[in-house]
């Protein structure tokens, strides 16, 4: 035994020795400033050869030390500047473009520990509205959503019950003047209610809100994770088992982890895709002009699980970075009803890929541990934001969707940059019918809500629209206007 130990040692010895003549050829500087701004640094050729030796911990049991920057490179000094950065940028030249010529970061909110998820901006009122869900330190039960006034400067954070209350939204999107919720809570008491994890919408003008679906064939959904309404009205959504795992139900899953098209006008709910672990983030590339192509996004987060045991109840979940934290990719069938063609595109290089977006260019971002991702369409890294918390969701906000609001656990900042969000938004301005004001984008900074038939104009298209009744009355197309 004793030799062997020697042997081993005297290896090692001679490797260490001779370590500077076999070193690889790293990019020089590893990493280095770029852009306009301090905050922002390059990465050489995505840091694909490091210097020896190195050493990246492992995450296990949701350990946070586990990122790209907490990596020890003891021979390159630049490797440090990362932990520095606001902006990590992987592919220069498309990255620099996204960010634009005065990129910023700033933290705005302290919030508990509890996921923060749903976030969802309405024009109509210019706010921000998103859900708290539960943490170490805050239990299931939190009935209000959470509401960023985007009317005053700064912003205010606030709080709102809807009517009838809805608990524990996990997914949110915006469609036709309402907000579409995926909904994970399941109680019988809460709120003096009875709920169970299906879809929801809220109307913001009047506080309303109406359950679409709540159940398959009389099984209860999962979670309902996350959602997307695509140009027919259908709701695409996931349906992992967090909601056993993290205690937002009382009851254990009753069906398989899957995804599912839901047809409002019909209640057809239809599955699309069973082959992942925990299906979470979801959404569709850009609709485009004489083309029906689309893509379907979905990732799998199946590093975080947990048991399955009634008996027990919620037993929380573990993570493993040797697990599924993969963003798939699907096309739609022509008739958009199915997907076909699945591959993966993406691996989360810091722990999962949650909330899950596609850019008005087709650019794909994904809240993915301490920061968000932005990714081209085929999967490819070109930009980082770094944060002290760990994201779970976005949203874009403001009159050109080049605000980037993040939530999660501790916190909720915003990023202003050149990248602009799919979604409604409303440029150039709009002329009030009643009163003749004229203002910036829905909402405007006076705070006051649009009423009447208003005449916008939005992108060289004249609109007269009721915002009061969220109707359109007619539209008119100048001969230049080619989108």
């Amino acid at each position: 035994m004793k030799t062997w130990v020697v042997t081993i040692l005297a290896g090692a010895a001679y490797g260490n020795a001779n370590a500077n003549a076999n070193a690889p050829t790293a990019a020089s500087p590893l990493v280095e400033s770029c852009g306009p701004s301090s905050a922002i640094v390059c990465v050489g050729k995505y840091a694909s050869v490091l210097p020896y030796p190195f050493y990246r911990l492992t995450g296990v049991n949701g350990s946070y030390e586990d990122t790209f920057p907490s990596t020890t490179v003891p021979n390159d000094t630049s490797f440090g500047l990362l932990s520095q950065a606001d902006f990590v940028v992987f592919d220069r030249e498309r990255g620099l473009e996204l960010l634009g010529s005065r990129p910023s970061y700033e933290f705005m909110f302290a919030v508990n520990d509890a996921v923060h998820e749903a976030p969802v901006y309405v024009p109509a009122t210019n706010k921000l509205y998103f859900s708290q869900l539960r943490g170490d330190t805050s239990p299931p039960g939190y009935l209000p959503q959470r509401v960023i006034n985007l009317n005053v400067d700064p912003p205010e954070l606030g709080e709102l019950i809807s009517d009838p209350p809805i608990y524990a939204p996990n997914g949110g999107t915006y469609h036709n003047g309402l907000i579409y919720w995926g909904v994970s809570g399941g109680n019988t008491s809460i709120g003096g209610i009875e709920q169970r994890p299906g879809i929801a919408t809220l109307d913001p003008l009047t506080n309303k809100t109406v359950t679409l679906l709540n159940n398959y064939f009389g099984y209860y959904f999962n979670t309902v994770d996350d959602l997307f309404v695509d140009e027919r009205g259908d709701v695409w959504f996931t349906d992992p088992h967090y909601s056993w795992f993290n205690g937002l139900t009382e009851t254990a899953p009753q069906l398989e982890t899957a995804s599912y098209r839901f047809r409002p006008s019909t209640g057809q709910v239809s599955i699309v895709d069973d082959s992942l672990a925990q299906p979470n983030g979801i959404a569709i590339s850009p609709a485009r002009a004489n083309s029906t192509t689309r893509t379907v996004y979905i990732s799998d987060t199946g590093a975080a699980s947990g048991p399955i045991a009634a008996a027990l109840g919620p037993q929380g979940t573990t993570f493993t970075s040797t697990g599924k934290r993969i963003i798939y990719a699907f096309d739609r069938t022509a008739n958009g009803n199915h997907l076909i063609n699945k591959r993966p595109i993406y691996l989360a290089q810091d722990w999962l890929p949650d909330g899950l977006k596609v850019a008005a260019n087709g650019y794909i971002v994904t809240g993915a541990g301490r920061g968000v991702d932005v990714l081209d369409a085929d999967g490819a890294l070109l930009v980082r934001i770094q944060t002290n918390y760990t994201v779970q969701n976005f949203a874009w906000t403001g009159a050109q969707l080049q605000t980037l609001w993040l939530m999660g656990n501790h916190g909720v900042s915003k990023v202003e940059w050149d990248f602009e969000g799919a979604g409604v938004a409303l440029r150039g301005v709009f002329t009030r019918g009643l009163g003749g004001r004229t203002g910036g984008a829905w909402g405007a900074s006076s705070g006051a809500g649009l009423a009447g038939w208003d005449r916008v104009e939005w992108d060289g298209i004249q609109w007269n629209f009721n915002f009061s009744a969220m109707e359109l009355q007619s539209m008119s197309f100048p001969r230049h206007w080619h989108r």
